[in-house]
């Protein structure tokens, strides 16, 4: 099997392990009796349940940006390519939280190592915004003044909304997730004021 597809079999074999009985729960051999390997590859390829678990966060963060880049590319109007990708970001990690079962607790527990390998994602995300962004100045679409600030606003806005969005923090005060999304887009793009 090849260097590559071997690596992305432990890591699917310890998401899959991580998410069924918890990070704290699963040790190295399980990784590798799981994955039919034996320790000696599992240890040529990650030092420790550490690097294990930071490559399925890396995994998982990937799969996100490849949505968003999706939703990036399409051919459509800058407005409705923002609301696309705030709604694709939103939704896919909520998923990927979700279809991570009991990694579900570590990911909010132990935010700041996820933070660490997130920081990718970050960077990728901000390039993706900055071209929408700009994309419907230049289209006279958006009327922004400073495209850079509106750029990190939005960025640290949508990670704020993040863990309410996974917890579902907006249905327990009963809004419906229409009502949401509306919200959102009324706030985006008309503001507050009359």
């Amino acid at each position: 099997m090849p260097i590559s597809r071997t690596r992305d079999l432990l890591v699917d074999v310890a998401r899959q392990l991580f998410a069924r009985i918890g990070v704290e729960n699963t040790t190295m051999n399980d990784i590798a009796v799981a994955s039919q390997k034996g320790r000696r590859t599992l240890y040529t390829y990650f030092k420790s349940k550490n690097e294990v678990y930071m490559a399925v966060v890396e995994t998982e963060l990937q799969q996100l940006i490849q949505s968003l880049e999706e939703v990036a590319n399409r051919n459509i109007r800058p407005d409705q390519k923002l609301t696309a990708f705030i709604f694709t970001r939103l939704e896919a990690v909520k998923e990927t939280v979700f279809r991570n079962g009991t990694l579900r607790a570590d990911f909010f527990r132990d935010i700041w190592r996820v933070e660490k390998v997130r920081k990718q994602f970050d960077i990728k995300e901000i390039e993706l915004l900055r071209k929408i962004l700009t994309d419907g100045v230049n289209e006279g679409v958006f009327e922004i003044p400073d495209v850079e600030s509106m750029v990190m606003v939005l960025h640290y806005s949508l990670k704020g909304l993040d863990v309410p969005y996974i917890r579902g923090v907006f249905n327990e005060g009963g809004i419906e997730r229409s009502q949401l999304k509306e919200d959102i887009i009324k706030l985006l793009f008309k503001g507050l004021l009359k």
